[in-house]
């Protein structure tokens, strides 16, 4: 007897899935965000975030975090990722694995590797905890630009760049026409993978600038790690809340930009 299952029945797993790791955790810290060591219901932990200078200030060196390595990211990644879309320049896979493999190493001994470089060339974290700690934040999240990039770029319209080019258009003018249009889905989701670990890291500020620089992600770690659930519970709701923008904002963006290359 052979069984037979309906397309509704293959989609169980994914809500027990979706039920067991995203939504009962999501509830449990907005439990735990809004009551006390008694299970009462309380707004402490939120008075306790907006009035805490510390925790503000983290929150924005988080952000500013975010936004310059995301930036440096993009700087780096997009070049690198044009020319190895280009078969021009690449005829293989192998140098897309070259800037790949080192995803596959641990994170933590990744980290680890980036700070006794940067000892042996003379930048320690003691005396230099931002530049060893953005260092090893464009190290670690310059994959995750590349790869999304690269299989964008792998599906650029091939005849409307030659149009432009044929059209009289310049170099820049070919790129800012054609190109970085078509690959703004690209871009979109490169910054969406890079800019919101960067806030949540702690073992890169942790490791590489010697406890130097607290971001959230290294916030939230050691209210936990002190009993301090709703302080924590309460400051990763902030980071789900500022996904949940980053989500809308892209994805406004991206269809207004998809528009405007389709209609060039």
């Amino acid at each position: 007897m052979k069984l037979r299952f309906q397309r509704k029945e293959l989609c169980i797993p994914y809500f027990v899935f979706l039920i067991l790791f995203v939504i009962i955790p999501i509830f449990l810290i907005i439990y735990y965000a809004f009551t006390d060591t008694n299970g009462n219901f309380t707004f402490d932990a939120l008075v306790n975030f907006f009035s805490s200078t510390n925790k503000l200030n983290v929150l924005l060196v988080s952000l500013l975090f975010g936004l310059v390595n995301t930036i440096l990211c993009l700087v780096i990644g997009y070049p690198i990722a044009y020319l190895l879309s280009n078969k021009k320049y690449n005829s293989n896979y192998i140098i897309v694995m070259l800037f790949v493999m080192p995803m596959w190493i641990n994170f933590v001994l990744r980290t680890g590797a980036t700070r006794d470089v940067l000892s042996w060339i003379g930048i320690s974290g003691g005396e230099h905890p931002y530049i060893t700690t953005m260092i090893g934040m464009v190290y670690n999240y310059l994959p995750f630009v590349i790869l999304p990039l690269y299989s964008t770029m792998l599906k650029l319209d091939k005849s409307q760049i030659e149009a432009a080019i044929d059209l009289g258009c310049n170099r820049v003018q070919v790129f800012t026409k054609s190109i970085f249009p078509q690959s703004i889905p690209g871009v979109i989701s490169a910054a969406m993978m890079v800019f919101m670990p960067t806030m949540s890291s702690y073992v890169i500020p942790d490791v590489l600038a010697e406890g130097k620089i607290v971001l959230f992600g290294n916030s939230i770690y050691l209210s936990y790690s002190n009993y301090q659930w709703g302080d924590g519970s309460f400051m990763a709701l902030i980071m789900l809340f500022i996904v949940v923008i980053c989500m809308l904002a892209t994805r406004n963006f991206g269809d207004k930009d998809e528009g405007k290359a389709s209609t060039w």
